[in-house]
């Protein structure tokens, strides 16, 4: 009467619970998750019907869409020169003043590349008399740059505190030296002005 089952007796329950797992669950029965919140259920409700992305994935890769179409409005605008699409460090009408300034003038600076050029095939030739000329050269590119740029600088500050007294005007004059190294077909945003004419 209080003796413990033998081991075949305990089988019949095990194979019973087996043939219950297969069996269809019945819908009262509990769910084994719980309900969501309702606020919870209703931003998700609104989340997929506004059409913001479920998951991580889908976020990086609107994202990434997102900032390829930016870029590609960026080139556009650089070529063009709209000032809608242009990157922060070229937007403001200072900046602008300062491309079309510059532009607008024959800069020595901005053939300094094709001179290095020329004048590192020279100094490759070993006769020392084009040696020496390359060398001289050389400082005397460098001299003429150093003085073009001194008066630039001043004509330019000149003229930004004339014409934009009350705007600020930080990092403006070295935009525009930086831009007369550059040749003029190579520069971004492109030249707006012919060279001669007033910006």
């Amino acid at each position: 009467m209080f003796r413990s089952r033998s081991k075949d007796e305990k089988a019949p329950a095990t194979k019973v619970t087996a043939d219950l797992s297969t069996q269809p669950r019945d819908p009262q029965a509990p769910k084994g998750r719980p309900t969501p919140k309702r606020s919870d259920a209703q931003s998700q409700r609104r989340r997929a019907s506004s059409g913001a992305p479920l998951d991580r994935k889908e976020a990086m890769r609107r994202q990434r869409e997102a900032r390829r179409v930016d870029l590609a409005k960026q080139r556009e605008a650089l070529a063009s020169g709209d000032e809608r699409y242009l990157p922060a460090r070229d937007k403001g009408p200072v900046r602008r003043f300062v491309r079309d300034f510059v532009d607008s003038r024959f800069c020595i600076a901005e053939f300094f590349l094709p001179l290095a050029v020329i004048i590192l095939i020279l100094s490759v030739i070993q006769v020392r008399n084009i040696q020496n000329i390359s060398l001289l050269l050389w400082l005397g590119v460098i001299v003429l740059i150093v003085i073009d740029s001194i008066g630039l600088t001043f004509r330019l500050k000149k003229q930004l505190n004339s014409r934009f007294p009350d705007t600020p005007k930080r990092g403006a004059v070295a935009y525009g030296l930086m831009r007369t190294l550059q040749m003029r077909r190579l520069r971004l945003p492109k030249p707006q002005v012919k060279r001669g004419e007033r910006p």
